[in-house]
Order: C-alpha cells, then structure tokens, then sequence
C-alpha cells in the first residue's frame, strides 16, 4: 500500500522548472532514500511532498486522498515530521523542545509527558532532558531534533541530508539508532541523502534525481547491482564501467568482447548488440596468481596501476586488458605483498557482470 504519491508534478521557481516529476509512490512502512547529485531536486521533492511548498502542476496524494484544499494539506501535515539539516532547537530545555509540537497540538500533561520520555529514551538522551539546548554538541542537538519529531508520532517522517554536519562517529552511531527506530516503530521515511553509505545502511527503496527529474526508482539492492543507465551506475559507486560487444548469446550466458577480451556475462542482449558491462568493486577478486580452481568465470592477468588508501579498504587500478577497479582490505594487500606495477590475477563472475545497453 501506497502512503504517498505524486503524480505529474511540476515546481516552478521565478519561472524556471525545478521539479519535473512524473510519477514517485512511497509505500507504506518502508524507507525510501531520495539521492543525486547537488542541485538534483531532492530537498525540493522532500519539501512538496511534506506539503511544505505549493506545486504549479501535479497532484499529491496522502493516504489515496488527493491534496487539493487547505482542509486536506492540513490533515496531511499533521501526520508528516520534518527533520531539517539544521537541529532549529529553541534557546529552552531539551524536554521543552521535544514537547514543544505536543504542546501545539493541546495533548494533556500526561499525554506530553508520556510521548517525550519515550521519545528521549528511543534516542538515548533522557539523561539531557533538563539540559539547555545551547549547551549541546552537535550530535546531541541532532538527537533531540529527531526525538522532537517522533514524539509527534507521525505516520511518515521525512528527512533533508540530516547527517551532512556530524561527524563520522556520530553520524555512523546516529545512522544505526535511527534504522533500529524506524524498523521498531514501522514508520514510513523518506530520506534526502547525498552518501552512498548511508543509503545502503538506511533505505529500502532509493529514487535517483538529476536535474528535478527522476533518473531511476527501485529497491537498494536494484539501484546498486542493477543500475539501468551509465549515470546512475557511476552515482551508485560502479568504479568499472566497460563498453563492449556481444559476440555470443546462449541460454542466458554471453560472451562479450572488451578492448579485444572476453567477458561472460548473465544477460540475453544479442549478438551484434553494443552494451556497458559493469562491475561493482566489491564484487572483483585480486589473486596473487591465477588460481588453479575457482567458480568464477573471468580470470585475467592484470597489473597494478595505482594503490589508493580510502578509509578502512585499498582501492586498487588495474589493467588486465581493460581497466578494473577493486577493494580489498588493508590486512589483504599485506598478505599479498603487492604494489604499484605487480602482477597479480583479477577474477569475477558471470554473475557480477551486469550488462546495460548502449543503443539508447
């Protein structure tokens, strides 16, 4: 069941179209990610949909009841919290703030009382109630922002790049508490984000946006391993992006050729047919030599191109005919003993290889 949706919608700002979207569903209980590149839409997309800016076109529906008057937006907004980037907490206690919309909604003391504790408890600040808002951290404001508006009990909660200005380990810890939230309370979100990391650590479903127009709509695990455009495959984080072409095609299995080398691959694109076969980094072996056995169906002698530290993993460049790009972890590169201009073996499977038309 849909929650919300949004149909032919058009968002005009002094004459220019910003939102052009034709059709985005959200279904109940799940969380979807908004995510693109900046000035894609996202916050603009997030905003409308909350019934926070008027639209020049196009129709939103909350609960398959059309937005159209005051009386609905209304209704609609009452059941949708905004999380801004910025926490936007008043210069009072943090019970205070966390209460402040109850308050707006004339709950009883009891009622307030009740929905607050729970609240500062799910967020693991209970301890801060009686704490000013202007003596927080960073991570500790945005904590109460977010218990400020589950307190609120909303069918959807939305979020515009909330995380974008804390720091790693707050950010990850924050990032894990509110996946536990929301998969305990069943609360629909829609999340604008920028990171791939938190994509994959939050969202059900991820919808990418490049200039106010939707590019692709699915779950996490199609956007990531079956990106349908070379657009979203480079956002997503696909390093190895190869144009090719069928030679053979036969019973769901294909042999294409890249730069004059064979790659297999699972598809039934047909021979003749000029494609993009992609390959996510975590999905690419690197081997000391060519093993003796392995499932794998591609197996190339590469060399080493370049060795890129990134965080907790080795981003390594390869050539084996073709350009590829793999990660490994740090312990691995030492037990290979490898650097810049070794050889070493590079395999993956057919099944890695997703395959995309380049005729469109």
């Amino acid at each position: 069941m849909n929650i919300l949706t949004v149909q032919n919608l058009i968002v005009k700002r002094s004459g220019v179209t910003v939102l052009d979207i034709s059709e985005l569903a959200v279904e109940k209980g799940r969380i979807l990610a908004l995510i693109g590149p900046n000035g894609a839409g996202k916050s603009t997309l997030l905003l409308t949909m909350a019934g926070l800016l008027k639209t020049n076109q196009g129709k939103i529906y909350y609960q398959g009841v059309p937005i159209d008057n005051n009386a609905s937006r209304s209704n609609m907004r009452r059941s949708i919290s905004v999380v801004f980037q910025e926490p936007l907490l008043l210069n009072t206690s943090v019970y205070k703030n966390v209460a402040l919309g109850l308050k707006f909604r004339r709950l009883t003391g009891s009622e307030i009382e009740k929905s607050v504790e729970e609240s500062l408890d799910y967020f693991g600040i209970s301890s801060l109630a009686k704490r000013s808002a202007k003596t927080l951290s960073g991570g500790e404001a945005k904590r109460v922002s977010l218990a400020r508006a589950f307190a609120l009990k909303p069918e959807v909660i939305m979020m515009d790049e909330a995380f974008n200005s804390l720091d790693p380990p707050t950010r990850e810890t924050l990032i894990d508490d509110l996946r536990h939230i929301l998969e305990k309370t069943k609360i629909t979100a829609v999340l604008a984000l920028h990171d791939r990391e938190e994509t994959l650590r939050l969202a059900q479903d991820v919808t990418v946006m490049a200039e106010g127009k939707i590019i692709q709509s699915g779950t996490t695990a199609e956007i990531f391993n079956q990106p349908d455009s070379e657009f979203v495959a480079n956002f997503v984080g696909t390093e190895t992006i190869l144009e090719g072409s069928v030679k053979r095609s036969n019973a769901g299995l294909m042999e294409i050729s890249v730069d004059g080398k064979i790659i297999e691959a699972v598809g039934n694109f047909l021979p003749g047919q000029n494609v993009y076969c992609c390959i996510r980094p975590e999905n690419i072996t690197v081997s000391p030599a060519i093993p003796e056995k392995t499932s794998a169906r591609n197996v190339f002698e590469a060399k080493i191109q370049k060795i890129v530290r990134q965080a907790f993993f080795f981003k390594i460049i390869l050539d084996c005919g073709f350009p590829v790009v793999a990660y490994i972890t740090v312990s691995s590169c030492d037990e290979l003993g490898i650097c810049e201009g070794s050889m070493v073996a590079v395999s993956f499977k057919a099944t890695a290889v997703h395959v995309m038309s380049r005729e469109k």
